[in-house]
């Protein structure tokens, strides 16, 4: 009997496996109607898997669909309260909800997100997403609703104590949040030679962008694009040079060796290279060149409207 009770749910088994890994796939081509649609019927039918669930549960996320998110993360947390990642998803999801509503709305949502982040880090000492939640989280509350550096920086601490890099981003975060700029560069830095990733670089360079240092910004993406040998970098440095006015040559051989080497994995499109270069050329007073580009990215993103605002500022040198 137990082996024809194998054979008859077997094949349920390898279908519901199927309806998952057909759902993981629609996910990372971000066809996340089709995704919503296949885990509707499979959720239905099956709603005691709680992998199905979540999964359900990220699909809403995906679309910013914050109430059905909540409804599916619920479950999870009713069903297995102690799992903190449950905990975690439960809260980001009342989070972004809570920041998509009114201010007043919102007043009643923050403390249950806070309590879902604050049980998370206590079922597991070493859940670094829930720690970086409650870092950015304790930062943003005002203090009338319980808000606090102090608090903040406690979960840095333990980030720390997990990940010196992780440690030193939420620490380079605090100080920027708090308009600590000097503070904040040297934990980014302290970030980029213990670590030295991708994400390090970019908070730097964030950094130096916001607090209009385009010459520091320039330095950190060419320190960047030397360690990860990667074609965006070109971008970025020429953008930061057409932005503020700055290294314009350096700035359009940056920009052409983008176009010329250009994928898809580059992300942004070539259009927006284009528009860069045209504001360069715009700025080294070449009308004739400026046009050429900015009329090149209009035919590459006809949509886009601060490139034909920015051929009318070029049609006025």
């Amino acid at each position: 009997m137990r082996y024809l009770l194998y054979f008859l749910f077997f094949p349920v088994l390898a279908f519901g496996q199927s309806s998952l890994d057909e759902a993981q796939t629609l996910i990372s081509k971000k066809n996340f109607k089709k995704a919503e649609q296949l885990l509707s019927a499979y959720v239905q039918t099956n709603q005691n898997d709680l992998e199905g669930i979540e999964l359900y549960g990220d699909i809403y996320g995906h679309q910013k669909k914050w109430d059905d998110a909540i409804i599916q993360y619920e479950k999870l947390v009713e069903r297995q309260p102690n799992n903190a990642n449950y905990h975690y998803k439960y809260g980001g999801a009342l989070g972004m909800k809570a920041l998509s509503v009114s201010k007043f709305k919102a007043l009643g949502i923050i403390g249950d997100v806070k309590d879902a982040f604050l049980k998370a880090a206590e079922l597991d000492s070493k859940h670094i997403d829930t720690r970086w939640a409650l870092v950015e989280l304790y930062m943003q509350l005002p203090g009338i609703i319980g808000g606090s550096k102090r608090k903040s920086f406690k979960y840095a601490n333990e980030l720390e104590a997990l990940s010196k890099v992780d440690g030193y981003l939420a620490k380079g975060y605090i100080y920027e949040y708090d308009d600590e700029p000097e503070l904040a560069e040297k934990f980014y830095k302290m970030a980029i030679n213990f670590g030295g990733s991708l994400t390090c670089y970019n908070k730097l360079t964030s950094l130096y962008e916001k607090e209009k240092q385009p010459e520091k910004a320039i330095s950190n993406l060419e320190a960047s694009g030397e360690k990860h040998q990667r074609n965006a970098m070109n971008y970025q440095i020429g953008k930061v040079c057409a932005e503020y006015n700055v290294q314009l040559n350096k700035g359009e051989k940056c920009l052409l060796t983008y176009i010329d080497n250009y994928s898809a994995k580059d992300g942004v499109p070539k259009a927006w290279a284009y528009y860069r270069l045209a504001q360069i050329y715009k700025n080294k007073k070449h009308k004739i060149n400026a046009l050429k580009w900015i009329d090149k990215s209009i035919v590459g993103l006809p949509e886009i409207k601060v490139f034909k605002d920015e051929k009318r500022q070029i049609e006025k040198l």
